[in-house]
């Protein structure tokens, strides 16, 4: 055991969580008031990776560079619920003809937590689709084909009922939950129905939940989400978007650019700090009496930003937002990102412990995850193992004197676990999931770094991160530009920590 048991236990205390973008391993299939996941029967086959392939340039470009999301929101606080007309125009860039679209609905993997009222695709009604009871998959028949170039429009009405969040549940029986609302915030996460992406030769990127880890896969895309309380309610509204002019008086507009996903968290009980960097503004979220460690999640933002931009490459976005969660988890979304309760809980006014440690790792999710994204189910070690690797690079510039505290802290469990390139289904429980993914992976990175130096090292993130800005790396991808800046023998290192050859 470290010398740092003695936080640890009270870690274990508080049922502490590992992690980003983390759950636990339940004891038993959720009930029906839980999202429903599959058992080991489902468990998917394994699907090859292509690389990223160029647009074909043969057919018609079409006039959108992206997806486009609009969305009116109209929430009753405090019922919790909802109702939203949406409109996705959708350009076909796959190079292939489309008779069919196929979007993620994940309210819908709650007991009666979506209610379709009405679809249509350039105005003409679908009543064919197929959405089954507690299923995140639907299929959308396109009355016509939709050609390389072409662009379509589809209109969609539905209600939604939040589930209650599960107040300190086990981590051990209940994935922790963040869609849906505690006593003190509201969570709209993963809240509206998006088309997953096409990969041309291998069909629509829809994945099976998993009991820890994350299963979709995102195209980026425009938003544009106009919030309105249908019960006078007036609270807090944190947002992935920008706010601008929402043209009503009772209605607030937030917008966000070339983004993955679209998050908001409502309270009215939020605290809110915020600073500037460059033409960023950088929001801190966080409820009352936790005014230090909400300063210090902005602060770490901050420097770490700074950090990531001068070794990775610029931010996209005009706003970055942190908030503290209700809940015993915490997850990065485009421009926004949740910390758990309990890292709020523990904070010291050090940087050594683990609110500073997920901000900063959060934070990196920004460049790895909502710019440069990946399959999170098949690869997630693309994101998290750079997430993770973030951490040591922001505490190497920021707080240089705490790097071997980091290295000690932060894998006080670590033992060699297996491989890198690990699925999310095929991690062997959440804390081996860890250890390979997150941990492992860190590790890797740490001696690829060493093999070629720092000049090297950090010219290939750069030019990682330059060539798939917007787009889906694959691990052959990371290889095939790190082979750009290295002749190096890796083959040792490949042996080590991958499973298969790249």
């Amino acid at each position: 055991m470290h010398k740092h048991a003695t936080t640890l236990a009270l870690l274990s205390s508080f049922l502490i969580l590992f992690v980003s973008c983390s759950s636990p391993t339940p004891a038993a299939i959720p009930s029906t008031d839980t999202p429903v996941i599959p058992t080991e029967t489902t468990l998917p086959t394994e699907t090859s990776l292509p690389t990223e392939s160029p647009t074909p340039t043969t057919f018609p470009q079409p006039s959108l560079e992206r997806p486009q999301y609009v969305m009116d929101l109209r929430l009753n606080y405090s019922t919790k619920a909802a109702t939203v007309d949406q409109t996705i125009t959708y350009p076909n860039w796959t190079g292939e003809t489309l008779t069919e679209l196929v979007l993620a609905v994940e309210p819908n993997l709650w007991s009666g937590g979506l209610s379709l009222k009405s679809l249509a695709v350039d105005e003409t009604p679908i009543a064919n689709y197929t959405l089954e009871n507690l299923s995140q998959r639907l299929e959308l028949p396109l009355p016509q084909p939709l050609q390389p170039g072409g662009t379509i429009a589809i209109t969609i009405s539905y209600g939604l009922i939040l589930p209650q969040m599960q107040a300190y549940s086990n981590p051990n029986e209940v994935r922790p939950q963040i869609y849906g609302y505690s006593e003190r915030q509201l969570n709209l996460v993963e809240w509206y129905p998006f088309v997953v992406p096409y990969q041309p030769g291998e069909g629509w990127l829809l994945h099976n939940p998993w009991y820890y880890g994350e299963h979709l896969v995102y195209d980026t895309a425009d938003f544009d989400v106009t919030v309105s309380f249908t019960d006078g309610s007036s609270p807090q509204i944190a947002s992935s978007g920008a706010e601008v002019e929402s043209g009503a008086a009772d209605s607030r507009r937030f917008v966000l650019e070339a983004g993955r996903t679209f998050a908001l968290s409502i309270s009215t009980v939020y605290k809110v700090a915020q600073r500037r960097v460059g033409d960023v503004t950088v929001y801190s979220y966080y409820f009352a009496f936790y005014d230090a460690p909400g300063e210090a999640m902005l602060q770490t933002t901050v420097e770490a930003m700074q950090v990531y931009e001068e070794k990775f490459g610029p931010y996209r976005h005009k706003t970055m937002t942190a908030v503290q969660g209700d809940f015993n988890d915490g997850m990065e979304y485009s421009a926004f990102y949740f910390i758990s309760r309990d890292y709020f809980n523990l904070y010291d006014n050090t940087p050594k412990n683990y609110l500073v440690i997920i901000a900063a790792h959060e934070t990196a999710h920004q460049w790895w995850f909502d710019s440069v994204a990946d399959d999170q189910a098949l690869e997630p070690w693309l994101d998290e193992t750079l997430a993770t690797y973030s951490e040591r690079i922001y505490y190497e510039t920021i707080h240089p004197d705490l790097v071997d505290w980091w290295w000690d802290y932060r894998y006080f469990e670590f033992q060699k676990a297996g491989f890198v390139d690990t699925q999310i289904y095929d991690g062997g429980g959440q804390r081996p999931y860890w250890d390979k993914t997150y941990l492992t992976g860190a590790r890797f990175m740490e001696a690829l770094r060493e093999k070629v130096g720092d000049e090297i090292f950090f010219a290939f993130l750069k030019d990682y991160y330059s060539q798939f800005i917007g787009k889906r790396a694959t691990t052959a991808d990371f290889f095939r530009v790190f082979r750009e800046h290295s002749k190096a023998d890796i083959s040792d290192l490949m042996k080590e920590y991958f499973q298969k050859t790249y």
